[in-house]
């Protein structure tokens, strides 16, 4: 039987998670770096936001799709630890960590100074970017257009980080509205409630081509400044990290990362 360790699964996209909704989550026996050292017989709990497509999502079906899902059930296979994907506040996800009642977190998750504070990150497996997106008719073309407007991004996530280092941009919008999801997000565009949203390019690029919206939205040429995503552990479980680490590294060797990334990339 496989040992478990919990892991958040933190796709931006499931805020409920519903990245992030449902704001329940399971207390979990901890999962010690000692027992880490054995991967047999591990469960790993995952906590996900189910509805940052294309990085962890629900399809038609509603069962869990995307490229961190695929990636991590790989990862799993090669640690011989199985994976349960939970749904988690993602305000609360380093707290979850430390808390021991999750091991990891995943799903677009970036790498920031401060987050650096309170988790150890694995090596970084993708750089994103933050876009601003309007509605095509808007008369908004460039972050100075923007001064006065109202901005709207996802609670807690790394748009805000990416804003906050532009100073000069924060001080000059008027308002910034947030939500739990990036779903929300597009909503409060698409009816008018804002004027523009600070999104990742990602969730951005893959929601507008598979929505057929192209001619509805557009993105600024003006982006933040890159980010990379990573998987965050606990401090202390070293043997770990180190064992994501190393098979972080044989899916690239081995051709799995790449066939992951044309199945659900949208260039």
């Amino acid at each position: 039987m496989k040992k478990i360790i919990r892991e958040i699964f933190c796709l931006l996209a499931i805020c409920s998670f519903t990245a992030c909704g449902n704001n329940s989550t399971e207390n979990q026996a901890s999962t010690s770096s000692d027992e880490a050292t054995d991967n047999k017989g591990l469960e790993d709990k995952s906590y996900i936001d189910d509805t940052f497509a294309p990085m962890g999502f629900r399809d038609e079906k509603g069962e869990l799709v995307g490229f961190d899902i695929d990636l991590a059930k790989d990862l799993a296979n090669k640690l011989d630890i199985e994976i349960e994907f939970l749904p988690i506040d993602w305000s609360m996800k380093e707290t979850e960590l430390n808390q021991g009642n999750i091991d990891m977190i995943w799903n677009g998750y970036s790498i920031t100074e401060e987050r650096k504070e309170k988790v150890a990150f694995s090596d970084p497996y993708m750089s994103d970017r933050q876009f601003i997106v309007t509605l095509k008719e808007s008369n908004i073309n460039s972050k100075k257009d923007l001064a006065g407007k109202t901005i709207t991004v996802q609670e807690n996530s790394s748009a805000i980080d990416a804003m906050n280092k532009d100073q000069e941009f924060v001080d000059s919008i008027g308002k910034q509205v947030e939500y739990p999801t990036n779903n929300e997000c597009f909503a409060d565009i698409e009816s008018k409630r804002c004027d523009a949203i600070v999104i990742d390019e990602l969730y951005a690029r893959y929601y507008i081509k598979t929505s057929k919206k192209e001619d509805k939205f557009k993105i600024l040429d003006e982006t933040f400044d890159k980010e990379d995503f990573a998987i965050g552990m606990r401090k202390e479980d070293k043997a770990l990290l180190e064992a994501v680490n190393k098979a972080l590294k044989e899916q690239r060797e081995d051709d799995t990362y790449d066939k992951i990334y044309k199945k659900w990339l949208v260039e």
